[in-house]
């Protein structure tokens, strides 16, 4: 009992010193995101773009993100977490304030391609540092800890940006939306310059673990790799990563998932000026609840994941009662609150989707192999941030009329609902991955629940 209560002990230390920095490095890494959907709401009529053209400069970040994403993964790897992450903020910060600067539809165009190329990386190294730290027992619960900085960025960017949007136009000959992208990248280059005094690239160089802690954690995830490879789907080096086709499967999964994720970024605050509101401040506060209920139920669905050591059913669950939700919100009959209702059940279940998913990959892959593969995962999901805003900017040009003078929403959802029932079939089509250690989880930084 005192062996569990050291290792309790540890990983509670462990998840109090990283998790809240990365939490606040992930919002802030989400902001830019956020912020594009709240800038749209002015920025489009002053440069005199489509939804489409919208949807398409939007989208344009994360073709930057997908040439750039495995290299810099590996460079991670090679250079260390502290330094590279560093690096990767910074100057994602510039670029972010520097779209204050978009005068025309091609400028929009390069400065969100630039700003991809900057950020990629960030995340898929995020998930690549947290397996330096802890093992599968633990990763679905930190891996949802980490990702509802998505959801808090929109429970805490919406009203700001809405804040942003509807006061500071005209402030020093700035437009609202030129304030809001200064403002917001600010903060993500002084974060970025104190991930080199406060992260340590692993267990062995952080001075505040004990030389017995540092032993636990290096014994804990040696015995996970031993799991894996006596698994038989172990991959570690990166050719092996590209040739595996579980990696390949995963990666259609996660751009699914994703392709309901940016949906909501880039268009719920259309939908909410649309159906419940035009005031940008009441836009800000009334989006914060979609997303302060998906950052709830990741938690917890996540929580429920490791309790069980069970991943396919929990994502494709979810991934379900995303699709039916996001199908329903788009019904005329159910605008503006009920509407809202439903995209606030889509989110939750999509969340929940997204967060669970990576504890997939990381339990078949590690070393080299987890760099690229996780990066590739990531990549390949993201490009469906181009396509999801794009598409359905596209629908909702093609189909104005009369009956629908904003276009047909409800087509253009039923994008995201298909995307993800299908991430969630596919889901079920995996193989079942064996369980590791003990049933009970070690209470990453929580309560350690008692075994028999």
């Amino acid at each position: 009992m005192a062996d569990d209560d050291f290792e309790s002990r540890t990983y509670r230390t462990v998840t109090w010193r990283l998790l809240p920095f990365l939490f606040l490095c992930y919002i802030l890494a989400y902001l830019d995101r956020v912020n594009v959907g709240f800038a749209r709401l002015q920025m489009q009529a002053d440069l005199g773009l489509s939804d489409t053209a919208y949807g398409i400069g939007a989208g344009m970040f994360f073709i930057g993100y997908f040439f750039f994403e495995v290299p810099s993964n590996l460079l991670l790897q090679r250079v260390g977490a502290r330094m590279w992450i560093a690096r990767i903020m910074v100057l994602w910060g510039l670029i972010s304030s520097s779209m204050m600067f978009t005068s025309s539809q091609t400028s929009f165009y390069v400065l969100r391609f630039l700003l991809g190329v900057a950020e990629a990386g960030f995340f898929p190294g995020i998930i690549l540092y947290l397996t330096f730290w802890y093992t599968r027992v633990h990763r679905a619960r930190m891996v949802a800890l980490f990702m509802t900085a998505i959801a808090l960025a929109g429970v805490i960017g919406g009203p700001v940006s809405g804040l942003i949007m509807d006061r500071m136009g005209g402030v020093g000959g700035l437009r609202n939306w030129e304030w809001l992208y200064l403002l917001e990248g600010i903060p993500s280059v002084i974060v970025g310059l104190l991930v080199l005094w406060y992260l340590d690239d692993g267990p062995e160089s952080a001075s505040w673990l004990t030389a017995e802690q540092k032993a636990l954690l290096a014994r804990r995830l040696a015995e996970e790799e031993a799991e894996k490879a006596a698994g038989g789907q172990h991959a570690q080096h990166i050719g092996e990563a590209f040739r595996n086709p579980l990696v390949w499967v995963l990666s259609l999964i996660y751009f699914g998932a994703v392709m309901g994720n940016y949906g909501v970024t880039f268009w719920l605050p259309q939908i909410i000026r649309e159906t419940i509101t035009p005031d940008p401040w009441r836009i800000g506060l009334v989006s914060a609840i979609p997303w302060g209920a998906a950052a709830i139920t990741a938690v917890l669905v996540g929580a429920s994941s490791d309790r069980r050591q069970e991943r396919r059913w929990h994502i494709a669950v979810g991934a379900a009662v995303a699709a039916v939700a996001f199908a329903l919100s788009g019904l005329p009959s159910l605008s503006g609150w009920p509407g809202l209702a439903c995209l606030t059940v889509a989110t939750a279940g999509m969340m929940s989707t997204m967060t669970t998913f990576w504890a997939l990959p990381t339990a078949i892959l590690s070393g080299s192999a987890a760099a690229a593969g996780i990066a590739w995962i990531n990549s390949v999901g993201n490009l469906s941030g181009y396509l999801s805003p794009f598409v359905l900017g596209a629908i909702r040009d093609a189909t104005r009329d009369a009956a629908h003078p904003n276009g047909n929403m409800f087509l253009a959802l039923l994008v995201l609902a298909v995307s993800l029932f299908g991430a969630g079939l596919l889901t079920l089509l995996l193989p079942h991955a064996p369980k590791s250690g003990p049933k009970s989880d070690v209470g990453a930084g929580f309560r350690r629940p008692r075994t028999g």
